[in-house]
């Protein structure tokens, strides 16, 4: 039986932060990924000479992850995309508000609501999240703007933030602190997100971090040691274990997790998913649509080469995005359609233009979000299970998305370091 010091379940984002910190002091670490290479939902597919992300993806500048990458002397290379783009409504494109002066020209709104809009904007920069309570972004939004047409796009712009729809279900308070965020700008990432995969992969491997590949963990049981079996017919024994793989699947791997807290987790943090489309077009029929947002439909088009170099020869990489919620049923066919009409109403033309087509129907975008009323910050450690931890993107404190996988890595492994160094065991300089 192959011993490590520590075992990590997923070589995601998550995955592979967490081992870059524990071989960087010292700890004998193996990932397991079942997939042939290491990112997770971070992978990128190279198809005709353009990078296609899993969906429509953005690093939040001044956000967790950006700071854990510059903490690891990892610096992503992209552009930050502008804020000018469009609205859609009853199936026409108005400009939408991206700075004071284009809110007088826009149709989207009316006088009155062009003026409670502005405020609105101005009142989210100086908001103090904490201080509106755990009430839902509905109670919030139905107090605080009265146009209807404003607080649709309202919705829109948080949907944008979060990748949760159902205001009634949402906290405000976590929301509106995401929607800050995302006013900061974020970053489209060159050659797509595996570069940032890649380079952490190339970390944790110069640390002395053991990958395995096409591996998948069958169960996880704590004897003096964890003891995972793996789908070969192997086993490992390992000190202390990460799960980065999400709660229904941890929960399914840890032999007795029925009589710990990772029921509860299980039972409240649910994933959230998406319908993607992304397409690559040889040249734009209209290129002035670049970005647009969908105020009567839960919808996001997005032009990622207008910020990053995602193509070999200049395509456009164009990511259109529908927004599932926690459903777990879909109806892949009716959303591919109206997908492919949001391109057709955006990009009349293109697919006298199209190069490469990815349909992705039902994608967990997150694991779990804490935008939602009943989510439980959970991690990173298993308080019944000693030794065994969480992280992902599904077991953030406070962040969402990307942030939260970053900042769950480092909690977990800030965990372990710190025990691994009240044992008395040599850590490497």
């Amino acid at each position: 039986m192959k011993k490590y010091e520590a075992a990590i379940i997923g070589g995601g984002l998550s995955g592979l932060t967490a081992a870059v910190y524990l071989a960087k002091a010292g700890i004998h670490t193996v990932i397991i990924e079942k997939g042939k290479d290491v990112g997770g939902r971070a992978q990128t597919v190279k198809k005709k000479g353009a990078y296609l992300n899993l969906g429509a993806h953005a690093l939040y500048k001044g956000g967790e992850a950006e700071a854990i990458l510059h903490e690891l002397r990892i610096e992503p290379s992209g552009g930050m995309p502008g804020t000018k783009g469009s609205a859609i409504w009853n199936q026409s494109i108005l400009p939408l508000p991206h700075h004071l002066s284009s809110l007088f020209f826009t149709k989207l709104f009316s006088w009155i609501g062009k003026m409670e809009f502005g405020k609105v904007m101005m009142k989210l920069t100086k908001l103090i999240p904490e201080a509106v309570g755990t009430i839902s972004l509905r109670e919030w939004a139905e107090t605080e703007i009265t146009d209807p047409m404003v607080r649709h796009t309202f919705y829109a712009l948080c949907r944008t933030s979060t990748y949760c729809i159902e205001p009634e279900r949402l906290s405000a308070q976590n929301v509106l602190a995401q929607v800050q965020k995302g006013l900061k700008g974020v970053l489209y990432i060159d050659g797509g997100w595996q570069t940032m995969a890649d380079a952490l992969k190339t970390l944790a491997i110069d640390a002395g971090v053991i990958v395995m590949n096409h591996q998948s963990v069958d169960s996880v049981k704590k004897e003096n040691q964890f003891i995972l079996s793996l789908n070969n017919g192997e086993k490992l024994e390992a000190s202390y274990v990460i799960s980065t793989v999400g709660p229904e699947q941890t929960y399914s791997l840890v032999e007795g997790a029925e009589e710990t807290s990772l029921d509860a987790w299980k039972k409240r943090v649910k994933p959230v998913y998406a319908a993607c489309l992304d397409v690559s077009l040889r040249h734009l029929p209209h290129p002035n649509e670049q970005f647009a947002i969908g105020i009567d439909q839960h919808i996001l088009f997005t032009n990622q080469s207008r910020a990053a170099s995602v193509s070999e020869d200049g395509s456009s990489v164009i990511s259109v995005l529908k927004y599932l919620g926690t459903e777990t049923t879909a109806d892949p066919e009716a959303d591919k359609l109206e997908l492919e009409k949001i391109m057709d109403l955006m990009q009349p033309g293109w697919r006298t233009e199209l190069k490469a087509y990815q349909f992705l129907p039902h994608i967990a975008v997150v694991q779990g979000s804490c935008a939602m009323m009943d989510y439980i910050p959970y991690g990173p450690s298993v308080p019944e299970l000693p030794g065994f931890y969480v992280a992902g993107d599904g077991t953030g404190h406070t962040e969402m998305l990307v942030d939260a996988a970053f900042a769950s890595a480092k909690r977990a492994a800030s965990a372990i370091i710190h025990k691994y160094g009240n044992l008395g065991i040599r850590k490497e300089a």
